[in-house]
Protein backbone atom coordinates (compact mmCIF):
# COMPACT_ATOMS: atom_id res chain seq x y z
CA UNK A 1 0.00 0.00 0.00
CA UNK A 2 1.42 3.79 -0.42
CA UNK A 3 1.70 6.19 2.70
CA UNK A 4 -1.33 7.63 2.04
CA UNK A 5 -3.61 4.65 1.72
CA UNK A 6 -1.76 3.14 4.59
CA UNK A 7 -3.07 5.83 6.84
CA UNK A 8 -6.47 5.69 5.73
CA UNK A 9 -7.07 1.96 6.87
CA UNK A 10 -4.77 3.16 10.20
CA UNK A 11 -7.63 5.74 10.86
CA UNK A 12 -10.43 3.90 9.93
CA UNK A 13 -9.84 2.32 13.36
CA UNK A 14 -10.77 5.56 15.17
CA UNK A 15 -14.14 3.88 14.28
CA UNK A 16 -13.65 1.59 17.00
CA UNK A 17 -13.73 5.11 19.77
CA UNK A 18 -11.90 4.86 22.86
CA UNK A 19 -11.22 1.35 25.02
CA UNK A 20 -10.34 2.25 28.40
CA UNK A 21 -8.28 -1.00 29.91
CA UNK A 22 -5.01 -2.57 29.24
CA UNK A 23 -5.94 -6.16 28.85
CA UNK A 24 -5.93 -5.12 24.98
CA UNK A 25 -2.78 -3.58 24.92
CA UNK A 26 -1.05 -6.23 26.76
CA UNK A 27 -2.00 -8.54 24.23
CA UNK A 28 -1.13 -6.62 21.04
CA UNK A 29 1.99 -5.98 22.30
CA UNK A 30 2.71 -9.47 23.65
CA UNK A 31 2.36 -10.66 20.12
CA UNK A 32 5.01 -8.38 19.16
CA UNK A 33 7.15 -9.89 21.62
CA UNK A 34 6.88 -7.11 24.56
CA UNK A 35 8.93 -4.51 22.73
CA UNK A 36 7.99 -1.98 25.49
CA UNK A 37 9.74 -3.66 27.95
CA UNK A 38 13.16 -3.49 26.11
CA UNK A 39 12.95 0.31 26.89
CA UNK A 40 14.05 2.68 29.23
CA UNK A 41 11.22 5.24 29.94
CA UNK A 42 10.03 8.19 30.87
CA UNK A 43 6.39 8.57 31.52
CA UNK A 44 4.31 11.87 31.46
CA UNK A 45 0.54 12.57 32.37
CA UNK A 46 -1.39 15.42 32.94
CA UNK A 47 -4.27 18.05 31.41
CA UNK A 48 -1.97 20.28 29.63
CA UNK A 49 2.05 21.04 29.31
CA UNK A 50 2.32 17.29 28.80
CA UNK A 51 3.57 17.77 25.79
CA UNK A 52 5.57 20.56 25.61
CA UNK A 53 7.02 19.33 29.10
CA UNK A 54 8.28 15.93 27.05
CA UNK A 55 9.19 17.91 24.33
CA UNK A 56 11.65 20.02 26.92
CA UNK A 57 12.97 17.28 28.29
CA UNK A 58 13.78 15.28 24.97
CA UNK A 59 15.46 18.74 23.95
CA UNK A 60 17.50 18.95 26.97
CA UNK A 61 18.88 15.03 26.98
CA UNK A 62 19.86 15.12 22.99
CA UNK A 63 21.77 18.39 23.88
CA UNK A 64 23.54 15.83 26.67
CA UNK A 65 24.41 13.70 23.68
CA UNK A 66 21.78 10.96 24.59
CA UNK A 67 19.50 9.14 22.01
CA UNK A 68 16.41 10.15 22.61
CA UNK A 69 12.70 8.46 21.29
CA UNK A 70 9.28 11.04 21.77
CA UNK A 71 5.95 9.60 21.64
CA UNK A 72 3.26 12.40 21.73
CA UNK A 73 -0.56 13.38 20.53
CA UNK A 74 -2.28 14.52 18.68
CA UNK A 75 -0.59 15.63 15.72
CA UNK A 76 -1.05 19.03 14.04
CA UNK A 77 -0.27 18.32 10.77
CA UNK A 78 1.20 14.87 10.16
CA UNK A 79 0.99 11.80 11.73
CA UNK A 80 4.50 11.17 11.54
CA UNK A 81 4.94 13.89 14.35
CA UNK A 82 3.87 11.51 16.91
CA UNK A 83 6.76 9.58 16.81
CA UNK A 84 9.96 10.91 17.06
CA UNK A 85 13.86 10.11 17.38
CA UNK A 86 15.92 13.14 18.29
CA UNK A 87 13.71 15.14 17.24
CA UNK A 88 13.21 13.54 14.12
CA UNK A 89 9.78 12.62 12.74
CA UNK A 90 9.78 9.13 11.23
CA UNK A 91 10.08 8.92 6.94
CA UNK A 92 7.12 7.63 5.25
CA UNK A 93 9.27 4.26 4.35
CA UNK A 94 9.71 3.75 8.13
CA UNK A 95 5.86 4.34 8.92
CA UNK A 96 4.88 1.72 6.63
CA UNK A 97 6.80 -0.48 8.25
CA UNK A 98 5.80 -0.04 11.39
CA UNK A 99 2.03 -0.52 10.90
CA UNK A 100 2.49 -3.50 8.50
CA UNK A 101 4.09 -5.16 11.59
CA UNK A 102 1.97 -4.12 13.45
CA UNK A 103 -1.24 -4.86 11.39
CA UNK A 104 0.33 -8.64 11.05
CA UNK A 105 -0.65 -9.79 14.36
CA UNK A 106 -3.82 -8.29 15.13
CA UNK A 107 -7.04 -9.99 15.76
CA UNK A 108 -9.77 -8.59 13.45
CA UNK A 109 -12.24 -10.44 15.98
CA UNK A 110 -11.13 -8.42 17.97
CA UNK A 111 -8.95 -5.19 16.37
CA UNK A 112 -7.15 -2.78 18.76
CA UNK A 113 -8.16 0.82 18.70
CA UNK A 114 -6.24 3.69 16.80
CA UNK A 115 -4.28 4.99 20.11
CA UNK A 116 -3.44 1.13 20.86
CA UNK A 117 -2.54 0.55 17.64
CA UNK A 118 -0.21 3.75 17.24
CA UNK A 119 1.29 3.21 20.72
CA UNK A 120 2.39 -0.18 19.81
CA UNK A 121 4.12 1.28 16.41
CA UNK A 122 6.05 3.89 18.71
CA UNK A 123 6.99 1.47 21.37
CA UNK A 124 8.37 -1.09 18.31
CA UNK A 125 9.88 2.13 16.82
CA UNK A 126 12.01 2.95 19.92
CA UNK A 127 12.81 -0.30 20.53
CA UNK A 128 14.31 -1.00 16.83
CA UNK A 129 16.35 2.06 17.79
CA UNK A 130 18.21 1.26 21.21
CA UNK A 131 17.36 4.46 22.85
CA UNK A 132 18.80 5.35 25.97
CA UNK A 133 15.39 6.87 26.79
CA UNK A 134 11.69 7.36 25.44
CA UNK A 135 9.56 9.77 26.57
CA UNK A 136 6.21 8.80 26.69
CA UNK A 137 3.43 11.25 26.58
CA UNK A 138 0.10 9.39 28.28
CA UNK A 139 -3.15 9.47 25.66
CA UNK A 140 -6.50 9.74 28.19
CA UNK A 141 -6.08 9.90 31.80
CA UNK A 142 -3.47 7.80 33.20
CA UNK A 143 -4.41 4.81 34.68
CA UNK A 144 -5.95 2.99 31.90
CA UNK A 145 -3.86 4.62 29.43
CA UNK A 146 -2.53 2.35 26.50
CA UNK A 147 0.48 3.63 27.56
CA UNK A 148 0.90 2.57 31.57
CA UNK A 149 2.42 -1.00 30.24
CA UNK A 150 5.64 0.20 30.46
CA UNK A 151 7.82 0.45 33.69
CA UNK A 152 9.22 3.99 33.73
CA UNK A 153 12.42 5.41 35.29
CA UNK A 154 10.56 8.61 35.94
CA UNK A 155 6.75 9.66 35.99
CA UNK A 156 5.77 13.29 35.92
CA UNK A 157 1.93 14.49 36.22
CA UNK A 158 1.41 18.14 35.05
CA UNK A 159 -1.73 19.64 35.69
CA UNK A 160 -5.10 18.17 36.46
CA UNK A 161 -8.66 20.01 35.29
CA UNK A 162 -11.84 18.65 34.34
CA UNK A 163 -11.67 16.72 30.80
CA UNK A 164 -12.87 13.40 29.42
CA UNK A 165 -15.49 12.98 32.21
CA UNK A 166 -17.45 9.96 30.44
CA UNK A 167 -14.17 8.41 31.05
CA UNK A 168 -12.41 9.89 33.87
CA UNK A 169 -14.91 10.81 35.90
CA UNK A 170 -16.90 13.68 36.99
CA UNK A 171 -14.74 15.76 39.35
CA UNK A 172 -11.32 16.86 40.02
CA UNK A 173 -10.08 14.28 42.66
CA UNK A 174 -11.61 11.43 40.83
CA UNK A 175 -9.82 12.39 37.79
CA UNK A 176 -6.88 12.81 39.72
CA UNK A 177 -6.69 9.00 40.79
CA UNK A 178 -6.83 8.32 37.17
CA UNK A 179 -3.77 10.65 36.29
CA UNK A 180 -1.91 9.01 39.42
CA UNK A 181 -2.35 5.75 38.10
CA UNK A 182 0.77 6.42 36.28
CA UNK A 183 2.65 6.30 39.69
CA UNK A 184 4.52 3.19 40.53
CA UNK A 185 6.36 1.67 43.32
CA UNK A 186 9.85 3.10 43.74
CA UNK A 187 9.14 5.28 40.60
CA UNK A 188 10.48 9.26 41.52
CA UNK A 189 7.35 11.26 40.24
CA UNK A 190 7.60 14.91 39.56
CA UNK A 191 4.50 17.05 40.52
CA UNK A 192 3.35 20.39 37.82
CA UNK A 193 1.20 23.16 38.92
CA UNK A 194 -1.26 20.82 40.48
CA UNK A 195 -4.52 22.03 42.52
CA UNK A 196 -4.87 21.31 46.24
CA UNK A 197 -7.14 18.78 45.87
CA UNK A 198 -4.85 17.19 43.12
CA UNK A 199 -2.09 17.28 45.26
CA UNK A 200 -3.55 15.40 48.17
CA UNK A 201 -4.78 12.53 46.20
CA UNK A 202 -1.49 12.48 44.25
CA UNK A 203 0.39 12.29 47.47
CA UNK A 204 -2.00 9.72 49.01
CA UNK A 205 -0.76 7.60 45.96
CA UNK A 206 2.91 8.12 46.41
CA UNK A 207 2.60 6.70 50.00
CA UNK A 208 0.68 3.99 48.97
CA UNK A 209 2.40 2.71 46.40
CA UNK A 210 5.81 3.72 48.49
CA UNK A 211 7.27 5.93 45.71
CA UNK A 212 9.16 9.29 46.08
CA UNK A 213 7.90 12.65 44.56
CA UNK A 214 8.67 16.42 44.25
CA UNK A 215 6.59 19.58 43.19
CA UNK A 216 6.99 22.49 42.12
CA UNK A 217 6.58 25.20 44.40
CA UNK A 218 7.56 22.33 47.09
CA UNK A 219 10.89 20.79 46.06
CA UNK A 220 11.63 23.54 42.65
CA UNK A 221 10.64 26.31 41.49
CA UNK A 222 10.65 28.81 38.76
CA UNK A 223 10.81 33.06 38.31
CA UNK A 224 9.93 34.15 35.47
CA UNK A 225 12.05 37.14 34.10
CA UNK A 226 11.59 39.75 31.03
CA UNK A 227 9.66 37.64 28.85
CA UNK A 228 8.52 38.79 25.19
CA UNK A 229 6.82 37.29 21.96
CA UNK A 230 9.50 34.86 21.25
CA UNK A 231 11.95 33.81 23.87
CA UNK A 232 10.80 32.76 27.59
CA UNK A 233 13.41 34.15 30.26
CA UNK A 234 13.01 32.50 33.70
CA UNK A 235 15.60 31.45 36.50
CA UNK A 236 15.00 27.78 37.93
CA UNK A 237 15.78 26.71 41.99
CA UNK A 238 15.64 22.67 42.37
CA UNK A 239 17.10 20.11 44.83
CA UNK A 240 20.79 20.10 42.58
CA UNK A 241 20.73 22.96 40.25
CA UNK A 242 20.62 26.77 40.50
CA UNK A 243 20.09 28.11 37.16
CA UNK A 244 19.68 31.79 36.11
CA UNK A 245 18.73 33.19 32.99
CA UNK A 246 17.21 30.33 31.21
CA UNK A 247 15.75 31.09 27.38
CA UNK A 248 13.08 29.16 26.44
CA UNK A 249 12.21 28.57 23.04
CA UNK A 250 8.71 28.34 23.46
CA UNK A 251 6.41 31.54 24.11
CA UNK A 252 4.43 32.34 27.00
CA UNK A 253 5.13 32.07 30.42
CA UNK A 254 3.01 29.26 31.52
CA UNK A 255 6.06 27.78 29.35
CA UNK A 256 8.45 28.35 32.10
CA UNK A 257 6.75 26.05 34.44
CA UNK A 258 6.58 23.19 31.60
CA UNK A 259 10.09 23.77 31.47
CA UNK A 260 11.05 23.94 34.86
CA UNK A 261 8.99 20.40 35.44
CA UNK A 262 11.35 18.94 32.72
CA UNK A 263 14.37 20.47 34.30
CA UNK A 264 13.08 18.70 37.78
CA UNK A 265 12.74 15.40 35.62
CA UNK A 266 16.09 15.92 34.25
CA UNK A 267 17.61 16.44 38.03
CA UNK A 268 16.24 12.90 39.05
CA UNK A 269 17.34 11.50 36.20
CA UNK A 270 20.88 12.30 37.08
CA UNK A 271 20.38 10.57 40.33
CA UNK A 272 19.74 7.61 38.00
CA UNK A 273 22.67 7.02 36.16
CA UNK A 274 22.20 9.81 33.56
CA UNK A 275 25.28 12.79 33.27
CA UNK A 276 23.16 15.94 32.42
CA UNK A 277 25.85 18.88 32.36
CA UNK A 278 24.03 21.93 33.22
CA UNK A 279 25.11 23.44 29.80
CA UNK A 280 22.81 20.82 28.18
CA UNK A 281 19.57 22.24 30.35
CA UNK A 282 20.49 25.97 28.41
CA UNK A 283 21.28 24.43 25.32
CA UNK A 284 18.26 22.14 25.21
CA UNK A 285 15.45 24.55 26.24
CA UNK A 286 17.02 27.16 23.58
CA UNK A 287 16.75 24.86 21.13
CA UNK A 288 13.36 23.14 21.97
CA UNK A 289 10.90 23.00 19.71
CA UNK A 290 6.72 22.08 20.00
CA UNK A 291 4.82 23.82 17.01
CA UNK A 292 1.30 25.43 17.42
CA UNK A 293 2.12 26.53 20.69
CA UNK A 294 1.86 30.13 20.75
CA UNK A 295 3.75 29.86 17.48
CA UNK A 296 5.24 33.21 15.86
CA UNK A 297 4.91 33.89 11.99
CA UNK A 298 6.59 37.21 11.10
CA UNK A 299 4.93 40.20 9.09
CA UNK A 300 4.93 39.23 5.46
CA UNK A 301 5.53 35.90 5.84
CA UNK A 302 1.68 34.73 6.04
CA UNK A 303 -0.64 34.18 4.16
CA UNK A 304 1.04 31.79 1.50
CA UNK A 305 0.79 34.79 -1.33
CA UNK A 306 2.30 37.54 1.55
CA UNK A 307 1.39 40.91 2.40
CA UNK A 308 0.57 41.16 6.38
CA UNK A 309 1.46 43.93 8.05
CA UNK A 310 0.91 42.27 11.55
CA UNK A 311 2.78 39.14 13.09
CA UNK A 312 0.57 35.93 13.54
CA UNK A 313 0.61 33.50 16.70
CA UNK A 314 -0.73 29.95 16.62
CA UNK A 315 -1.64 28.30 20.10
CA UNK A 316 -3.93 24.99 20.00
CA UNK A 317 -5.50 25.89 23.06
CA UNK A 318 -8.63 23.73 23.12
CA UNK A 319 -9.73 23.15 26.52
CA UNK A 320 -10.47 25.53 29.51
CA UNK A 321 -6.98 25.01 31.43
CA UNK A 322 -5.16 25.34 28.20
CA UNK A 323 -6.81 28.27 27.05
CA UNK A 324 -6.43 30.19 30.30
CA UNK A 325 -2.66 29.24 29.97
CA UNK A 326 -2.90 31.01 26.37
CA UNK A 327 -4.57 33.84 27.48
CA UNK A 328 -1.31 35.15 30.32
CA UNK A 329 0.42 35.00 26.68
CA UNK A 330 -1.94 37.23 25.30
CA UNK A 331 -2.02 39.56 28.62
CA UNK A 332 1.94 40.58 28.23
CA UNK A 333 1.90 41.01 24.41
CA UNK A 334 2.79 44.41 23.29
CA UNK A 335 -0.39 45.03 20.44
CA UNK A 336 -2.45 47.58 19.63
CA UNK A 337 -4.96 45.22 18.81
CA UNK A 338 -5.34 42.04 18.69
CA UNK A 339 -7.25 40.14 15.87
CA UNK A 340 -8.34 36.63 16.93
CA UNK A 341 -9.61 34.25 14.46
CA UNK A 342 -11.02 31.11 16.40
CA UNK A 343 -12.37 27.53 15.19
CA UNK A 344 -13.83 25.09 17.80
CA UNK A 345 -14.61 21.40 18.08
CA UNK A 346 -18.59 21.04 18.36
CA UNK A 347 -18.36 18.86 21.59
CA UNK A 348 -15.88 21.12 23.66
CA UNK A 349 -16.74 23.63 26.23
CA UNK A 350 -17.14 26.49 23.49
CA UNK A 351 -17.63 29.29 26.10
CA UNK A 352 -14.66 27.70 28.44
CA UNK A 353 -12.14 27.69 25.79
CA UNK A 354 -13.24 30.88 24.22
CA UNK A 355 -14.28 32.80 27.35
CA UNK A 356 -10.53 33.81 28.63
CA UNK A 357 -9.38 34.51 25.41
CA UNK A 358 -12.20 36.77 24.04
CA UNK A 359 -11.65 39.55 26.37
CA UNK A 360 -8.56 40.26 24.46
CA UNK A 361 -9.91 40.61 21.30
CA UNK A 362 -10.25 43.77 19.94
CA UNK A 363 -12.11 41.62 16.62
CA UNK A 364 -13.36 38.27 16.50
CA UNK A 365 -13.15 36.21 13.31
CA UNK A 366 -15.32 33.02 13.77
CA UNK A 367 -15.14 29.77 11.34
CA UNK A 368 -14.18 26.35 11.53
CA UNK A 369 -11.40 23.75 10.22
CA UNK A 370 -12.34 21.01 7.48
CA UNK A 371 -13.09 18.52 10.01
CA UNK A 372 -16.26 16.97 10.51
CA UNK A 373 -16.25 17.40 14.32
CA UNK A 374 -15.98 21.17 14.13
CA UNK A 375 -18.37 23.77 15.09
CA UNK A 376 -19.98 26.03 12.12
CA UNK A 377 -19.40 29.75 12.69
CA UNK A 378 -23.13 30.30 13.41
CA UNK A 379 -22.99 27.36 16.42
CA UNK A 380 -19.99 29.13 17.58
CA UNK A 381 -21.77 32.47 17.84
CA UNK A 382 -24.66 31.04 19.09
CA UNK A 383 -23.11 29.56 22.42
CA UNK A 384 -20.75 32.22 22.76
CA UNK A 385 -23.89 34.59 23.08
CA UNK A 386 -25.85 32.37 25.12
CA UNK A 387 -22.66 31.41 27.94
CA UNK A 388 -20.98 35.26 27.59
CA UNK A 389 -23.61 37.35 26.29
CA UNK A 390 -23.90 39.61 23.43
CA UNK A 391 -20.44 40.34 21.52
CA UNK A 392 -18.55 43.53 22.73
CA UNK A 393 -16.46 43.61 20.11
CA UNK A 394 -16.59 43.44 16.05
CA UNK A 395 -17.28 39.59 14.94
CA UNK A 396 -17.39 38.68 11.94
CA UNK A 397 -18.40 34.71 10.58
CA UNK A 398 -16.02 33.03 7.70
CA UNK A 399 -16.61 29.89 6.33
CA UNK A 400 -12.85 28.88 6.74
CA UNK A 401 -9.82 29.53 7.70
CA UNK A 402 -8.14 30.54 4.52
CA UNK A 403 -10.94 33.15 4.44
CA UNK A 404 -10.16 34.38 7.94
CA UNK A 405 -6.78 34.18 7.80
CA UNK A 406 -6.56 36.54 4.64
CA UNK A 407 -9.47 38.54 6.37
CA UNK A 408 -7.45 39.15 9.36
CA UNK A 409 -4.20 40.34 6.87
CA UNK A 410 -5.78 42.84 5.10
CA UNK A 411 -7.14 44.45 8.85
CA UNK A 412 -4.40 44.03 10.90
CA UNK A 413 -1.87 46.80 10.95
CA UNK A 414 2.02 46.58 12.03
CA UNK A 415 1.16 47.34 15.46
CA UNK A 416 -1.37 44.88 15.24
CA UNK A 417 -1.21 40.94 16.54
CA UNK A 418 -3.22 38.35 14.77
CA UNK A 419 -3.65 35.14 16.62
CA UNK A 420 -4.67 31.70 15.86
CA UNK A 421 -6.67 29.46 18.70
CA UNK A 422 -9.47 27.29 19.91
CA UNK A 423 -8.46 23.76 18.98
CA UNK A 424 -5.45 21.71 17.52
CA UNK A 425 -7.39 20.93 14.74
CA UNK A 426 -7.37 24.73 13.64
CA UNK A 427 -3.94 25.61 14.51
CA UNK A 428 -2.94 22.27 12.50
CA UNK A 429 -4.56 23.45 9.27
CA UNK A 430 -3.78 26.95 9.78
CA UNK A 431 -0.23 25.99 9.58
CA UNK A 432 -0.25 23.35 6.63
CA UNK A 433 -2.28 26.73 4.80
CA UNK A 434 0.85 28.98 5.91
CA UNK A 435 3.55 26.69 5.06
CA UNK A 436 2.47 24.94 2.32
CA UNK A 437 2.78 21.16 3.69
CA UNK A 438 0.08 18.79 2.85
CA UNK A 439 -3.34 18.49 3.77
CA UNK A 440 -4.21 17.71 7.26
CA UNK A 441 -4.05 13.84 7.54
CA UNK A 442 -6.83 12.87 9.66
CA UNK A 443 -6.17 13.28 13.64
Amino acid sequence: MSYRQTLTKLFDLQKFGIKVGLESMSRLLASLSNPHQRLTCAHVAGTNGKGSTAASLASILKAAGYKVGLYTSPHLVTFRERIQIDGLMLSEEATLDLFERVWAVIDEKTPPTFFEFVTAMAFLAFADQNLDLAIIEAGLGGRLDSTNVIKPLVTAITNISIEHAEYLGPDLATIASEKAGIIKKDVPLVGGALSPEALTVIKNRLTRVKAPGKFLNEDYRFVLNDSDAGLTSFDYQGPQWSLKNLALNLAGPYQAENAAQAIAMAETLTGLGFSLPEEAIFKGLKNVQWPGRAERFSPGSWPPEGGSQAPLVLDGAHNPGGAKAFSSYLAQVKAKAIHLIVGVMADKDVAGVLGPLTPYASRLYLTRPEYDRAATPEELKERLIAALGPFKVPTDLYPNLPAALKAASQAAGPEDLVVVSGSLFTVGETRAYLTGEPVVESN
